[in-house]
């Protein structure tokens, strides 16, 4: 096979979904944290969370000069949002026994430790094949 067609899409490996208790306030029979499905989403849906989040602001003292700013927050929180698989976070009867109308925001109910929060987060990060600032830390020094 010539090298050109490695690169086919026939050969491209696929990801797998990944299983993570996101939570243990969510909790089966026997007490175990519940676990979620994660996918792995395409770069150019991550490319469209990013363009959702990013806002032009005007430079300060140049006028008529701006730069994207991206609110990290809010797009950590679409790419965990459009991560998960299971939970279903667009479900209208699990959005409204928390009250909420929107999957963001059913993520944040769920998940409302900032701990365990901050953990998911690295991990789906991590999961999308970002490298967190640590393995960047070990990295340069090698």
């Amino acid at each position: 096979m010539s090298d050109f067609k490695m690169f086919m899409k026939g050969n491209k490996k696929k990801k797998e979904n990944q299983k993570y208790a996101a939570t243990k306030s969510l909790v089966d029979e026997n007490g175990k944290p519940l676990e979620w499905e994660l996918k792995h989403i395409t770069s150019k849906e991550n490319e469209d969370i990013r363009d959702e989040c990013t806002t032009e602001v005007q430079v300060t003292g140049k006028f008529g000069m701006y730069r994207n700013k991206t609110n990290t927050a809010e797009y950590v929180r679409k790419l965990i949002t459009a991560s998960v698989v299971h939970p279903d976070l667009d479900n209208t009867e699990l959005q409204n026994s928390y009250g909420v109308m929107c999957a963001e925001d059913l993520l944040m109910e769920m998940v409302d430790d900032p701990g365990e929060y901050a953990d998911l987060a690295q991990y789906v990060q991590e999961m999308q094949g970002f490298k967190t600032l640590q393995e960047d830390v070990d990295e340069a020094k090698n």
